[in-house]
């Protein structure tokens, strides 16, 4: 495996993959987990106007604090809006959730800080939360991205204790006189130790601790110790008039949690398929460490079965690293970014709209016969040089549900009158100086992760050989070899 095959797979399990330029440095794969990790050390939580929302909130204000009422549900409800009121609300939860989701892919793709990204990518999967609030939603998910190299129980508290969470998971109707289970389950379940370590009293005795946690009007954590059950409770065979912040730190104190968050990252970041004799001291250091995620992610990264064959070219890209690596490597992306919105929904996978508390289950489910349809024709719909006509599915859970068909549709037309050609300018200079006859190959080592079948790189040489000049042959190329199966492994 040459160096530049090794950094590539750095960038692309540690970040959203390569640039030209970072191949072309010629940097050895630890100074380039150095740079990334020295990188990823500021925090810049993602924000802008269109994120905020605020005139739907004036339309429809938050109630002050009622325990009968969930205050994340509008002062008027639905029936006293008017049909355009309801109109313009949603058309604002869905404006700012668009927002958030597009300014999110942009920083994927430009940012240096592309380890602070891919973690708080995983984060987002493994604390998969659904809201229709874009205010909750976004101080999640920079609650996340703040702490997402940081010691995992600070992640874990700070997460268990935002509104958006606690009202996905119901805690909101969790008291002393009926405890809801679902948040405590939750956070064993798939936060934390996992299924088979735990027993169903331990869940009871959890979500009685749990009791009284809440939020107010202005979305802001509270805790209510009228409503908590400040009894004894006996949870993992340890006995005490536990809180919910005692429930967090036993859980954590427990050897099976590092066992289980650092599978998950090992199946993230090298393999699908677990290797226990690498994930079992990975597990004991992190445990050590006291949950250290940096700490972790940097003994993972340097170690040498990092870039064993087995690890390299075999993991199914998701929507969002697909849509992120062809902006990252060819500069493409669509003018209209909303446009990113509807290709992450027909590809399924949209950022902060998981499917449900377990997340996107990724691997092999983001691939049918489909959905990899519409992979291999992404790159030439962003060449221009493709059309494709899209209906999404029908979703009762959208954040526009029962939108005519009419406006559930992608037309692409390819390239029209008057279009400027797509630039491939980064692309072009990384193979500026290599022979015709050779720059298929040069693009294939640079563009695909997976090895190329020497037939298919003869063919894809020879028809670019056979038409046009130098642009024309290097846009038919870079096309070609995004449009393989190959290219969607990494």
């Amino acid at each position: 495996m040459t160096t530049q095959q090794q950094v590539q797979h750095l960038l692309w399990r540690a970040g959203f993959g390569p640039r030209p330029h970072d191949v072309a440095a010629g940097l050895a794969p630890r100074k380039v987990l150095r740079q990334l990790l020295h990188d990823a050390a500021s925090y810049q939580p993602l924000d802008s106007p269109q994120m905020r929302y605020r005139e739907a909130l004036a339309l429809a204000p938050v109630p002050t604090m009622d325990m009968k009422q969930d205050p994340l549900a509008p002062a008027l409800k639905k029936g006293e809006l008017t049909a355009e009121q309801r109109k313009e609300q949603n058309r604002q939860i869905r404006d700012a959730f668009y927002a958030m989701n597009t300014g999110w892919l942009q920083r994927m793709a430009t940012s240096p800080a592309q380890l602070r990204e891919k973690l708080t990518f995983f984060w987002h999967g493994h604390f998969a939360c659904r809201v229709r609030r874009p205010d909750l939603a976004l101080q999640l998910h920079n609650t996340i991205r703040r702490l997402a190299l940081g010691k995992f129980p600070d992640l874990l508290l700070a997460v268990a204790k935002e509104p958006a969470m606690l009202q996905f998971l119901n805690n909101q109707q969790n008291r002393k006189q009926r405890p809801n289970e679902n948040f405590a389950r939750e956070v064993m379940e798939l936060f934390t130790i996992g299924r088979g370590h735990y027993s169903e009293q331990d869940v009871k005795e959890a979500a009685r601790a749990f009791t009284g946690w809440g939020f107010d009007g202005q979305g802001q954590f509270q805790f209510r110790p009228r409503q908590h059950d400040d009894g004894p409770k006996t949870f993992l065979g340890q006995t005490g008039t536990f809180g919910g912040e005692d429930v967090l730190r036993l859980l954590t104190e427990r050897r099976e949690t590092a066992l289980f968050l650092t599978t998950k990252l090992y199946r993230f970041f090298v393999n699908d398929q677990p290797n226990p004799q690498h994930i079992g001291p990975l597990a004991e250091a992190f445990y050590k460490s006291g949950y250290d995620i940096q700490d972790l992610v940097e003994r993972l990264f340097s170690a040498d079965w990092f870039y064993d064959a087995a690890n390299v070219g075999t993991r199914i890209k998701s929507p969002v690293e697909l849509l992120v690596g062809l902006q990252r490597q060819a500069g493409l992306a669509p003018a209209d970014g909303q446009k990113l919105v509807f290709w992450q929904k027909a590809l399924g996978q949209t950022l902060f709209q998981p499917p449900n508390v377990a997340g996107w289950p990724g691997g092999r489910n983001w691939i049918d016969s489909s959905s990899l349809l519409l992979r291999l024709q992404l790159p030439q719909v962003l060449l221009k040089q493709a059309e494709v006509n899209i209906a999404l599915k029908e979703d009762e859970n959208d954040l526009a549900p029962q939108l005519p068909r009419s406006e559930r549709l992608l037309r692409s037309r390819g390239k029209e009158a008057g279009d400027a050609p797509v630039s491939l300018a980064t692309v072009a200079a990384l193979v500026a100086k290599t022979p015709a006859d050779k720059q298929a190959a040069a693009l294939a080592g640079f563009l695909l992760q997976a090895p190329l079948r020497p037939e298919n790189l003869a063919l894809i040489q020879q028809t670019a050989l056979e038409d046009g000049g130098p642009q024309q042959r290097l846009r038919l190329q870079v096309g070609a070899l995004l449009s393989l199966p190959e290219y969607q492994l990494m």
